[in-house]
C-alpha cells in the first residue's frame, strides 16, 4: 500500500530536556544514544495493528553496517538493539519510546513505521531526528562520570584560550557557539565532506558510532589542506584576501562563511582557530572536549625529539630546517575510551586540527592517549612520536656560519619544551595547570627514563646520528652566563625597557664581545623584521655581574610588530678564548586595556545598555577603529560597530543595546580594532535574570 503521512508529535520540549539538548535551536528532535525519546503519531484505524519501526541513516542503509534498524513493539527496552515500547494509544494516536543501543551510529535518521492489519500492510514516514554521542550514558564510549564535567565540555558555549608565552600567559574569550543555529547541520555537512565519506559513504558512515574515527577525521577536515576542509591555516605575517587570525572571536562566523561561500575554506587561521573551530564540531555532536595551550611547544619535523634553533654570529635567528619552537600551540583533548589500546589509555585523548605534519598521508593528528604520552608510549596509536615531542623534546641551539655551513654547538637544553600546559577551569573563567598529565617533573629521574624510554621505541638510541651534538660538545662549560631582564611595563604604545645581565663565572677577567638583535615573530617565533641591533665589547672582573640597559622606543618597533605582537631579544656573547653563549628572551607586549560597562540590571527579554571605552594610549591619532561583540544568550550573530578616529590620549565611549534571551551567567565577547591595535580582545561576565 502506498506510504501516508501520519501527524508525527516528536515531544520536542520533553525529549530535549530529558536528553540535554535543549540549547539547540530548531524544530527537529535531537536526542543522543543510548537512551529512550517519546514519539507520539496518528493514523493507525485498527486496534491492534502489527508495527515495525525503521530508522536508517546515511547514502546507503544496511543491517550489517548498523545504519539500517528494524524493530517492532516489546514489552521492555532492549540493552542491545534498537527497541520501542508501547506507553499508551488511543482510537486515534499511540505514544511509542524508542530506545537506541550505546554504541549507534551518530547523525541525522529517517524514522518510518509499517503498519499490517488484516493481511495488508503499509508504510508511513514520521521523519528525521539527529542521533548524537551521550555522554551522561554509563554504557557510552564518551560516558563522563562528572555532572559539571559534562555542563563545561559539551554544553558550555564560552570559553577562554590561553596565550603569551611561559613567562607571561595571557588568555581571551571564545565564543563556541555549538548551538547558534544551523551549527549541527554544518557538522554534519563536514563529515559528509571528509575524503574518508567520498572514498567510501557507506564505510564511513558505518564508522560513526567510534569517537576515535570522528575526533581523526574532523581533525583533518577543520583545516584546509587535503579535503577544502573549513579552515585555510597561514604563518606568513600578511594576511590579505582574508582576515587576520586574531581577529575572530568565535567559531560561529567561521562555520557559517564556510557553508556560505558554498564550502570554501575560510581565510585565515592559526592553531587556536583550529582548536576551537574543532571543539565546537566535537562539543556540539556530543563528545566532551577542550582547548589546551602548551607554551614553548616543539615542532619536530624529523622524528628525532629534537629541535635544533640556528643563530648567526650577529645574533639573527636563522629559518633553517624545519624544527622549530612555538611560544605556544593550541590542541585539543577529547574523552572517550580507547577499546583498541585498553582501559589504562582511555580518558582525555589529544587531536590536533593545526596542519603542521602529515600522519598517514593527509594532515590529521590523534587521537593520542594522554597517559600514553606521559607514560612514553609512543608507539601507540595514532601520532604519538609528534606529540610526544611537542611537550618533551630536547632542544639544541647551534652557531651556524653561513660561508662555511660549518655549525657549532652553543648549548641544549632539556627542560625548554612542554611548559605550564593550560586549560580552563571547569565552572570558572581561571587558568588549571594540566603539566603533571602530560609528564613527570621537568629533570626528575621518572621524566628521563621515559624520554629514554621513548627513545628507545623509535629507535634512536642504537642509530648513530650524524647531526646530533658529540658527548663533547655537550659537557662545554661556558666561562659567563645572561640573561634579559624586563624592566617596567610590557605594552604595546610603549617604551621597551630590558636589562642585558652577564655574569662571569670564572675567577679570571673575561673579555665579551655582544652582538644583539630585537626582531618582531609570529608567536611560532618566525622571525618577521628587524628592529633594533647593537654590538659593544665589555670586560667582566672576576665572578663580576653587570647589568646593561636596553632601551627600545614604540616608534622603533611600532611599523614592525606583527599582529602576534611578539619579540625576540638576543645576545650572541663571544668570549675571548671560550665557547659562545647565547641570551635570548621572547616577548609578548599586552594591548592597552578597554573597558566594558554593562548600565543596568540585564533582564531576559528586556533591552540593557552596554558601555565600551578606550583610551588611545600614544601620542598620534589612531585610525580604522573598528568595535566587534558577540555573545551566546546575548545577541544574536555580531555586532560591528564603526569608531571615529581618536587622537592622542583621547577617549572613546561607545553605547550599543542587548536583549539577553536566557538567564544565567553569559559572556560577552567584545573586539576593539584599529590601524595602530589590532584585535584587543576582552570579555565580560553578565549575570542575566528572569
Amino acid at each position: 500500500a502506498a506510504a501516508t503521512q501520519p501527524k508525527t508529535d516528536w515531544h520536542l520540549k520533553e525529549n530535549a530536556r530529558e536528553h540535554h539538548t535543549s540549547k539547540f535551536s530548531g524544530d527537529e528532535l535531537i536526542v543522543r544514544r543510548g537512551q529512550a525519546f517519546t514519539v507520539t503519531f496518528n493514523g493507525t484505524e485498527e486496534p491492534e495493528p502489527n508495527l515495525i519501526f525503521i530508522a536508517e541513516t546515511g547514502p546507503k542503509p544496511s543491517k550489517a553496517a548498523k545504519t539500517l534498524a528494524t524493530f517492532g513493539v516489546s514489552s521492555t527496552a532492549s540493552t542491545e538493539g534498537w527497541s520501542a515500547v508501547l506507553q499508551s494509544s488511543s482510537s486515534s494516536s499511540m505514544s511509542i519510546s524508542i530506545s537506541s543501543p550505546h554504541n549507534a551510529v551518530i547523525g541525522r535518521y529517517k524514522l518510518s513505521v509499517q503498519s499490517t492489519a488484516r493481511g495488508s500492510s503499509s508504510t508511513a514516514n514520521l521523519g528525521t531526528f539527529v542521533l548524537l554521542f551521550n555522554p551522561w550514558s554509563s554504557g557510552d564510549d564518551v560516558f563522563l562520570p562528572s555532572k559539571a564535567e559534562c555542563e563545561e565540555y559539551v554544553l558550555e558555549e564560552f570559553g577562554i584560550i590561553f596565550a603569551g608565552n611561559k613567562n607571561h600567559i595571557s588568555g581571551f574569550g571564545w565564543n563556541f557557539g555549538q548551538f547558534q543555529e544551523d551549527i549541527l547541520n554544518i557538522c554534519l555537512s563536514i563529515m559528509d565532506r571528509s575524503l574518508y565519506y567520498r572514498q567510501d559513504p557507506a564505510t564511513d558512515v558505518s564508522h560513526r558510532n567510534d569517537p576515535k574515527y570522528l575526533g581523526r577525521v574532523l581533525s583533518a577536515m577543520v583545516n584546509a589542506n587535503d579535503d577544502q576542509g573549513v579552515v585555510l591555516g597561514n604563518w606568513s605575517g600578511t594576511y590579505e584576501g582574508g582576515k587576520n587570525p586574531t581577529s575572530w572571536t568565535g567559531s560561529g562566523e567561521i562555520l557559517q562563511s564556510w557553508k556560505k561561500s558554498g564550502f570554501k575554506p575560510v581565510r585565515y587561521g592559526q592553531c587556536w582557530v583550529f582548536a576551537a573551530v574543532l571543539t565546537t564540531v566535537l562539543r556540539c555532536l556530543g563528545i566532551p572536549t577542550r582547548t589546551i595551550t602548551n607554551f614553548s611547544s616543539a615542532h619536530d619535523a624529523d622524528g628525532n625529539l629534537r629541535v635544533d634553533e640556528f643563530y648567526d654570529a650577529s645574533g639573527n635567528h636563522l629559518e633553517k630546517g624545519a624544527d622549530s619552537i612555538w611560544n605556544f600551540h593550541v590542541w585539543n583533548e577529547s574523552w572517550f575510551t580507547r577499546s583498541d589500546l585498553g582501559p589504562s589509555y582511555s580518558g582525555w585523548q589529544i587531536l590536533d586540527a593545526t596542519p603542521q605534519e602529515e600522519s598517514g598521508g593527509i594532515y590529521q593528528c590523534g587521537p593520542a592517549s594522554r597517559n600514553a604520552i606521559k607514560e612514553g608510549e609512543v608507539d601507540l596509536e595514532y601520532d604519538g612520536p609528534f606529540v610526544f615531542a611537542e611537550v618533551n623534546a630536547d632542544c639544541m641551539y647551534w652557531n651556524l656560519d653561513s660561508a662555511t655551513g660549518k655549525k657549532t654547538l652553543i648549548y641544549s637544553k632539556s627542560t625548554e619544551i612542554g611548559a605550564s600546559i593550560s586549560t580552563k577551569a571547569v565552572g570558572r573563567d581561571d587558568r588549571v595547570d594540566v603539566t603533571k598529565d602530560y609528564k613527570y617533573e621537568e629533570g626528575s629521574k621518572q621524566e628521563r627514563d621515559t624520554f629514554k624510554k621513548a627513545r628507545k621505541k623509535l629507535g634512536l638510541e642504537d642509530k648513530f646520528d650524524p647531526t646530533a651534538p658529540t658527548p663533547r660538545e655537550i659537557e662545554q662549560k661556558p666561562d659567563i652566563s645572561g640573561k634579559f631582564k624586563v624592566a617596567g611595563s610590557l605594552e604595546v604604545g610603549k617604551d621597551l625597557n630590558l636589562l642585558l645581565v652577564l655574569e662571569n663565572l670564572q675567577s679570571e677577567a673575561k673579555t665579551v664581545h655582544v652582538n644583539m638583535t630585537a626582531w618582531s615573530t609570529l608567536y611560532t617565533r618566525r622571525p618577521i623584521r628587524e628592529i633594533w641591533k647593537d654590538s659593544m665589547s665589555v670586560t667582566l672582573s672576576p665572578k663580576e655581574e653587570k647589568q646593561f640597559p636596553i632601551n627600545i622606543k614604540y616608534n622603533e618597533y611600532q611599523q614592525q610588530i606583527t599582529i602576534d605582537k611578539t619579540i625576540q631579544v638576543t645576545a650572541v656573547c663571544h668570549v675571548e678564548h671560550g665557547i659562545q653563549v647565547l641570551v635570548q628572551r621572547n616577548i609578548a607586549l599586552d594591548n592597552p586595556g578597554i573597558d566594558v560597562q554593562v548600565l543596568g540590571e540585564a533582564k531576559v527579554n528586556k533591552e540593557v545598555e552596554v558601555e565600551v571605552a578606550f583610551t588611545n594610549p600614544i601620542d598620534a591619532e589612531v585610525m580604522n577603529c573598528v568595535l566587534q561583540v558577540e555573545g551566546c544568550d546575548l545577541l544574536t550573530g555580531i555586532l560591528e560597530l564603526r569608531i571615529p578616529p581618536l587622537k592622542a590620549k583621547e577617549t572613546s565611549s561607545t553605547k550599543f543595546k542587548l536583549i539577553p534571551s536566557e538567564a544565567g551567567t553569559k559572556h560577552l565577547l567584545v573586539n576593539f580594532s584599529c590601524d595602530k591595535f589590532p584585535d584587543i580582545k576582552t570579555f565580560k561576565v553578565v549575570n542575566v535574570i528572569n
